[in-house]
């Protein structure tokens, strides 16, 4: 097992790394050109800043005793298709059951925004939310 993260806007990579040290397991960041990470633990790998290509990465490297860490339901729906694990940086893990509902949503905001309309921006971090993210994160790994 390992921790896949698409790191470009992740606000959870302490928490990741500081939990799969604790459990010896492996991590790799993918990030675009215009991010640079170093964490001291983490794999990086770094690719071009076309659209998706951070997810072509990923998807290449997945295997299915994995966990990914990503806000992209699409990127999630294809981990989740390869029998693999995902959960978004607010501790929402990712399954069959709530992904066509995700979907579904992320095509009505992009339906809303093409016509000129706005959707609501995402609520400011909280504390809580790194502390749910922590416990779905436990959860996924002893799952395995």
């Amino acid at each position: 097992m390992k921790i896949l993260v698409d790191a470009d806007a992740c606000p959870v990579k302490n928490i990741i790394v500081s939990t799969a040290k604790k459990y010896h397991i492996p991590v790799t960041m993918l990030t675009d050109t215009s991010h640079e990470l170093n964490d001291g633990y983490s794999k990086i790998i770094t690719v071009d800043k076309a659209r998706d290509s951070v997810d072509f990465a990923l998807m290449k490297i997945l295997s299915q005793e994995d966990i990914v860490v990503t806000q992209d339901f699409g990127l999630a729906a294809m981990v989740l298709g390869k029998g693999a694990r995902a959960l978004n940086n607010n501790g929402l893990i990712y399954t069959d059951y709530n992904m066509d509902k995700l979907l579904f949503e992320r095509f009505l905001g992009q339906k809303v925004r093409r016509s000129g309309g706005r959707t609501t921006n995402p609520k400011k971090r909280t504390r809580e939310d790194n502390e749910k993210f922590a416990a779905s994160l436990l959860l996924l790994i002893s799952s395995n």
